[in-house]
């Protein structure tokens, strides 16, 4: 069986992937940081990227894994003999691609369910899930150049459009162990973040925004950044907002992105934490397209204004994940 579906052009657009060489750069160098540090926050090992998956583990393992890395999946059989021949690059790829995906490998004989989910006729069948979203990237064998042209463009999507920079391998880490614990960022941005936060005080909301990305250009994995610079942006959005107007707007077109994304900004400000990812969830499994993609986005910067850790966000994101798949 010849290789298809080779290029990813069609599925995301790839005319945007040049614009994204800065943003690739700085995660290249965040993650040489992170490996100077011994590991960094999160470390895992490499046999940690490539994965057995079955249907029952199929939401934990790939989908919600696909929010923080992209899931490569790799539909095989033992009675496959390109699958043989296919399988043992990837598994390679995938350590030599150190922690930019996850390699997901799925027995269709084991897991018919998923098989016909993804609407596969022949066997191997390679697919990609980011963010929850499905991509098809080639079925049969194929030459080892062309496997890593097609990682190399689902990599760089990831990390433009989604913001996924991958895993921070540590190359001594036993397999199965404990992520090491988070570091602190290294860098004087005391003065920036209070900065920041005077301005926030002083309902300079902009002077905040700035003083946030000032942070985030030198260290883009500054966590107290990230979360400070989310709660500026949406305090920024809603502050001359009229609540009942966007409530009216909200309540009358319940499949307009920007409506439901506006109320979904003053549900979270308001305290109503759940009440805005529903919202947000219910309207991408309403719309298509670009409105689907722009609802995707504030709901994955709300998550960022809520905390990756908090229950709430947990929740939201398994459910955007089903939405999405």
């Amino acid at each position: 069986m010849q290789p298809r579906n080779m290029s990813m052009s069609g599925v995301v657009d790839l005319a945007a992937v040049k614009a994204a060489q800065e943003a690739k750069a700085k995660a290249e160098q965040a993650r040489a940081e992170a490996a100077g540090e011994g590991g960094g926050g999160g470390a895992v090992s490499p046999a940690s990227l490539v994965i057995d998956v079955d249907e029952a583990g199929f939401e934990r393992d790939v989908l919600q894994r696909s929010t923080e890395v992209p899931v490569v999946i790799d539909f095989w059989a033992e009675w496959c003999e390109p699958c043989k021949q296919l399988s043992p690059v990837l598994e390679r790829l995938a350590v030599e691609y150190n922690g930019r995906f996850v390699l997901a490998k799925i027995d269709v004989d084991a897991n018919q369910m998923l098989m016909q989910q993804f609407g596969i006729q022949g066997i191997p069948a390679v697919f990609a899930v980011v963010a929850g979203q499905a991509l098809p990237l080639f079925q049969g064998a194929a030459a080892e150049a062309q496997i890593r042209e097609t990682l190399d463009q689902l990599v760089q999507v990831a990390e433009q459009r989604f913001g996924l920079t991958g895993l921070t391998v540590d190359p001594d880490a036993e397999p199965g162990s404990a992520p090491a614990a988070p570091e602190m960022p290294a860098g004087p941005y005391d003065a920036l973040l209070e900065a920041a936060v005077q301005a926030l005080d002083a309902g300079d909301l902009g002077g905040a925004v700035q003083a946030y990305k000032n942070v985030l250009s030198d260290d883009p994995g500054n966590t107290e950044a990230k979360l400070g610079l989310a709660q500026a942006e949406l305090l920024q959005r809603v502050q001359n907002a009229d609540p009942q107007q966007v409530r009216k707007d909200a309540a009358d077109r319940p499949g307009d992105a920007a409506a439901q994304i506006a109320a979904a900004d003053l549900d979270l400000v308001g305290g109503h934490v759940e009440d805005a990812f529903g919202r947000l969830i219910d309207t991408v499994r309403r719309t298509a397209g670009d409105d689907r993609d722009a609802v995707r986005l504030r709901l994955l910067e709300l998550f960022e204004v809520v905390g990756a850790d908090d229950p709430r966000v947990i929740a939201a994101r398994r459910a955007l994940a089903r939405a999405l798949f």
